[in-house]
């Protein structure tokens, strides 16, 4: 099937995945940046979860993108929803679980990237 305004479509899906990544940052990014910040033990686990994102999603030879990391952390939330993971109500950043760090991961990655990636032309 031919998108008939490729240009448009791209634009809606790259203003979703920013949108995605905007509230995910504002719930778990922020505060558990901040968390980070002060504890060098979470800092070091954000990193190594950064890393090995960037690896799945191939981020050593081509530039991540908006809608790359906001795939990745939906896939995330998905299969941890289905699987009862998915914890209710605020984060917890004093004991974070696997996906709580790695949608952390996510935010942070999505602080790095390109300001000409974001919006295509």
């Amino acid at each position: 099937m031919r998108v008939p305004y490729p240009q448009v479509a791209t634009r809606t899906a790259v203003r979703a995945a920013r949108s995605h990544l905007a509230l995910l940052t504002a719930s778990v990014g922020a505060p558990g940046l901040a968390a980070a910040a002060a504890r060098p033990g979470l800092l070091a686990l954000v990193d190594q979860h950064a890393a090995a994102i960037r690896d799945s999603l191939d981020g050593d030879r081509r530039p991540l993108t908006p809608a790359a990391l906001s795939g990745y952390a939906e896939g995330v939330r998905e299969t941890a929803r289905a699987h009862g993971l998915l914890p209710e109500g605020a984060a917890d950043f004093t004991a974070p679980d696997w996906v709580l760090v790695r949608l952390l991961a996510v935010c942070a990655l999505a602080r790095t990237l390109d300001p000409r990636h974001l919006d295509p032309a």
